[in-house]
């Protein structure tokens, strides 16, 4: 905390004061503080004393008035800019406004009037490793080890500044020169001497020091508390420096200590330097004989297996299952899928059990001993429906989970299970439904109830969906609120893409916007522990957590949101939002004075009605804020500045979508380049802002990625066709992109580009529907040509989907295929129904908007099914 240490001559009580005010400030009495101030300031000859007014405005900011506080602070620094408690007071009021960058200039000035205070080296340090200046980090660090050599935070933090800047051996050095000094018994259990052994070891092993590292373990086993860490990182290690034969007994031991791990498996592998699938297979029977009720050990082989020792294998593992009763086993079979032999393997050997089950009550009308219960027969009719569901035969799959729920309709993953697969047939409505039967056989269960509101909110159920999750939410608040103060991201996303597809742009930016200020929360919240994990030594897991936080927006949640924000500001780019005031003024001019009369006592009603709500809305919240604010008060807790609202309306009419879409895409750009659709989203960006060098730049690291993806192509002869036809190019831009242009495509024009493109991949229908787009978008003219390419359904044909099927049917109805294709769409519409039955996308105009057309057991109605036979 900033000290006062000028002494105020010849006025001992006033220099008491300021020492009760500072010690006030740090125990969070502010309003005594404040008096103190007031006190002091009273007296003539201090009435402009810069320090107490420095330390007034920072106790003004921690009441929340800001604005006072930083008028009171730079009068108090300009009475006294020599003052190192002045500007470390400034400091402290940017950073308590994230202002890092100008609180570190700050730190700096205070120092050059005192370079050896501790607490402003200290605050000094946060701030570098908060903003990653590291090698700033490591000075300061050295400054505070040379000031105090005897505390452990001094020693720890100058290490961790080597190992961040990757220098190990130094950080090592450190460490071991710390750890000399570290008197401990051998025999006493130290829970921190422990971690800092373990934080000396991985960064031994970072440096690439295998063989010190081991000799380092063995030297400090018994003084390291975490013994399974300590065989886990033998065994990595005597691994990297070959000495197989010692790792083998180590993960040997691991495997006794617990079979069910995969690693100790595939550590026992390396180790056993094993090739053939032969000596592979002789591993895992012998781990049978050991784990007799082991999974793992049965389910791994299937990996490498084929053949009539994959049924066999399959055969004893879907046995095990089965007759325990294990929902979870085709999750852990998923990965097999990819192998089409496999694949029909497994549905030969469960079709049989069903058939066997229902004929005799066992596996196999061969078998020799005791029946499985019924319950077996259900596992394996529940297993049976995802396999179908997984393979694209929802038909099938909704036979089996029908089944099962006959016999048994009050168990809850059968639900679930019929939800997802009618989610995956395309018919969201009825996935919801099945759902919500799902969540009301168990209230309590919170998984049951966010599944129910995640589908609802996929079917657009908002406020359904908000309902379903109040259940577990604070009394007292709007779920939704509760749920934004939890953090709970997994609900805004849904909800932004809910919100999206009904076209309220501005409800959904505000959730794309709230969760980006969950990341910068998070972002901030590393704050804290920059002290608290060197206090408690747990240094593996800060280094962990500030790697972590160096890609946060790296995480599927920020992924969505930015995605999900930027084709919004796109959307709202390309069509902007009317002005409801000109868009009524246009329509009241074609009224008579009777119906306008009419129309504004109508909007008058509607209008007072609103306002009232609204007022009611507003005295619930103020009451809400009122408690929560008198509650903090009490407690003397610190209370910041409100954050601004975010206003649907005021989101959807920004001035400049397009920068707003730039904010969102720049921490994709820099953390998730892996990812074609990244540089997709900034070429469609930069299309727009016209800004040819960026949008090569994308298309560049896109075509590095996949160069044969649908969207790319639409992209690459958009861009080619614009740099064609742009005639205000600088002339160096004009060079590089002709040059670039050139090695992209060759010496051809766009429309011969797109021609060879669909010859490359005639055989593939989102492929075709790129060219088909293009071809419209290059020559009008072509809409026939490109309709007929498009609209191709045949079964020879690749990527086939009730996704591509429904892109190809909004591109039909949009225009993007030609004018006037409502005949086209319709018939391709019907077309689709027959390959996809359950799709409400492809399912006749009437009942496009019905949620509940089919009946409870999952079958289509009697009157359905003749307006299907008619359809098709």
């Amino acid at each position: 905390q900033p000290s006062i240490t000028k002494p105020m001559p010849d006025v001992n009580p006033l220099f008491f004061l300021a020492l009760l005010l500072q010690r006030c400030y740090e125990h969070k009495q502010y309003r005594n503080g404040l008096k103190f101030c007031k006190q002091i300031l009273a007296n003539p000859k201090f009435a402009e004393h810069g320090e107490t007014l420095a330390m007034k405005g920072l106790t003004l900011n921690c009441l929340g008035k800001k604005e006072e506080a930083y008028e009171l602070v730079r009068r108090g620094l300009r009475n006294d800019l020599k003052s190192h408690v002045c500007w470390h007071v400034y400091g402290l009021l940017q950073r308590s406004d994230k202002k890092y960058d100008e609180a570190i200039k700050c730190y700096r000035n205070a120092l050059k009037w005192d370079k050896d205070n501790l607490q402003i080296l200290r605050d000094l340090s946060l701030l570098q490793i908060q903003m990653r200046d590291l090698e700033g980090y490591r000075e300061t660090r050295y400054q505070l080890l040379q000031l105090r050599p005897a505390q452990r935070a001094s020693w720890i933090g100058y290490a961790v500044a080597y190992h961040l800047l990757e220098d190990f051996e130094m950080a090592a050095k450190i460490v071991e020169e710390f750890r000399k000094t570290q008197q401990t018994s051998p025999d006493k259990v130290d829970y921190e001497y422990s971690e800092l052994l373990l934080y000396q070891n991985q960064v031994l092993r970072e440096a690439g020091l295998h063989k010190e590292a081991l000799d380092h373990l063995n030297n400090y086993e018994k003084q390291i508390c975490d013994k399974l860490a300590v065989e886990e990182t033998r065994g990595e290690l005597l691994l990297k420096l070959d000495r197989h034969e010692e790792a083998s007994e180590v993960y040997r031991r691991l495997q006794e200590r617990n079979p069910e791990n995969w690693a100790y498996y595939q550590g026992l592998e390396k180790a056993l330097k094993l090739d053939s699938v032969a000596d592979h297979l002789k591993l895992y029977e012998e781990a049978w004989v050991k784990f007799p009720k082991g999974l793992v050990p049965r389910r791994l082989p299937l990996n490498f297996l084929s053949g009539e020792k994959f049924r066999e294998c399959l055969d004893s593992y879907l046995r095990m299952n089965f007759s325990k009763g294990c929902p979870p086993v085709f999750t852990t079979l998923k990965s097999l899928y990819i192998n089409k032999e496999k694949i029909s393997i497994i549905e030969e050997l469960v079709v049989g059990y069903e058939t066997s089950l229902k004929s005799c009550r066992m596996f196999s009308q061969n078998d020799d001993g005791k029946e499985e219960p019924p319950t077996t027969l259900l596992w394996v009719q529940y297993f049976l429906a995802q396999h179908f569901d997984h393979v694209g035969q929802q038909s099938l799959a909704l036979e089996y989970i029908n089944d099962a729920i006959d016999s048994t309709p009050t168990l809850i993953e059968l639900f679930l299970i019929k939800a997802k697969i009618y989610k995956h047939a395309g018919n969201i409505k009825e996935a919801a439904r099945w759902m919500d039967e799902a969540q009301a056989l168990d209230t309590a269960d919170r998984f049951i109830n966010s599944k129910c509101a995640k589908y609802m909110l996929k079917a657009g159920l908002v406020k359904e969906a908000e309902e379903m999750c109040s259940k577990f939410t604070r009394e007292g608040t709007s779920a939704v609120e509760n749920l934004n103060e939890m953090q709970c991201m997994w609900f805004q996303t849904e909800c932004a893409l809910a919100y999206k597809a009904m076209n309220k742009f501005g409800e959904a930016l505000k959730k794309c916007h709230e969760i980006e200020r969950h990341f910068v929360e998070i972002t901030d919240d590393q704050f804290d522990f920059h002290t608290y994990c060197m206090r408690k030594m747990t240094l593996r897991s800060y280094v962990d957590l500030l790697k972590l936080e160096d890609v946060l927006r790296q995480h599927p949640f920020y992924y969505k949101a930015a995605r999900t924000a930027i084709q919004i500001y796109l959307a709202l780019h390309d069509k902007p939002l009317a002005d409801d005031s000109k868009e009524s003024q246009a329509d009241t001019e074609n009224l008579t004075d009777k119906e306008l009369k009419k129309l504004r006592n109508k909007q008058r009603r509607a209008q007072k009605k609103a306002q009232l709500e609204e007022e009611k809305k507003n005295a619930e919240k103020e009451k809400q804020l009122k408690n929560q604010k008198k509650k903090k008060e009490d407690d003397d807790e610190e209370i910041g500045g409100p954050k601004e609202e975010l206003i649907p309306d005021k989101l959807a009419k920004v001035e400049n979508p397009l920068e707003e879409a730039v904010k969102f895409l720049i921490p994709l750009k820099n953390l998730v380049r892996n990812k074609i659709e990244t540089h997709l989203l900034a070429f469609e960006i930069y299309f727009r802002k016209e800004k040819y060098l960026l949008m090569l730049q994308s298309v560049k690291r896109a075509v590095a990625i996949d160069p044969s993806d649908p969207w790319l192509h639409q992209c690459l002869v958009r861009f080619f066709k614009g740099v064609r036809e742009s005639v205000d190019l600088p002339e160096a831009v004009r060079t590089v992109l002709k040059q670039e242009i050139s090695r992209l495509f060759g010496e051809s024009n766009p429309q011969s580009y797109n021609k060879n493109y669909l010859s490359q991949h005639s055989n593939s229908i989102p492929h075709r529907l790129a060219a088909a787009k293009m071809m419209v978008y290059l020559e009008p003219c072509s809409d026939k040509m490109a309709c007929e390419l498009a609209t191709a359904l045949d079964e020879s044909l690749t990527g086939r989907s009730i996704q591509i099927c429904t892109e190809v049917l909004e591109a039909l109805r949009d225009g993007q295929l030609g004018e006037a294709q409502q005949k086209a769409a319709e018939a391709y519409r019907a077309a689709c129904h027959k390959i996809y039955p359950y799709t409400l996308a492809f399912m006749p105009p009437g009942y496009q908007d019905n949620s509940t057309s089919i009946s409870a057991n999952g079958d289509l109605s009697a009157g359905e099914h003749d307006d299907m036979a008619n359809d098709m």
